[in-house]
């Protein structure tokens, strides 16, 4: 079976991305600011909404709104790996090389990145905490608000959550949730 990408235009979606070899590199402070200009330097360019974020060791989960009339989610996260890929530092780039890269080139990414539409209200609810809980599923941190490069401080303050989410509760998803 191949798989197919949504072309549904302005639509929401959840994304998955995760570095060559899951090596842990993106959490470093000079690739955490790296990954931040990646996104901004694509955004000017080609704009979209991030709703939800978070930047882990060696994947990130994200949920982008595009505009009306754009579906090329594809070409907006080429460019952003392609941006941190040339300017990481030698010291995190992998060193084994693979059929797919150029001589001399160095993976940074996995070749490709899960995407998921997303459906209605409730599903997107559901990504947006499968999002904000990861540190805490992946044992980094006890609570959302202890994790630094996520939105979840964000949402905070917008009152959407209260900072002790997800803190003293192991909060388990569907299947489905973070893995379509």
């Amino acid at each position: 079976m191949q798989y197919r990408r949504s072309l549904a235009k302005g639509a929401t979606f959840f994304f998955t991305v995760v570095t060559h070899n899951r090596r842990t590199i993106l959490c470093h402070e000079s690739n955490v600011i790296l990954m931040r200009e990646a996104f901004q330097n694509v955004i000017i360019r080609h704009p979209f909404t991030i709703d939800a974020f978070v930047l882990l060791p060696e994947h990130l989960h994200c949920i982008w709104t595009l505009p009306e009339n754009d579906n090329d989610f594809s070409m907006r996260w080429r460019q952003i790996k392609s941006y941190f890929s040339r300017r990481c530092g030698d010291e995190f780039k992998g060193r084994q090389t693979t059929a797919h890269l150029k001589r001399g080139e160095q993976a940074v990414w996995q070749q490709r990145f899960w995407e998921h539409q997303i459906r209605d209200d409730h599903d997107f609810i559901r990504h947006v905490d499968y999002i904000h809980y990861n540190p805490v599923k992946h044992g980094l941190v006890k609570s959302p608000i202890a994790w630094p490069h996520s939105t979840f401080q964000r949402y905070v303050k917008q009152g959407i959550y209260h900072s002790d989410w997800g803190t003293d509760e192991k909060i388990v998803f569907e299947p489905k949730v973070g893995s379509e």
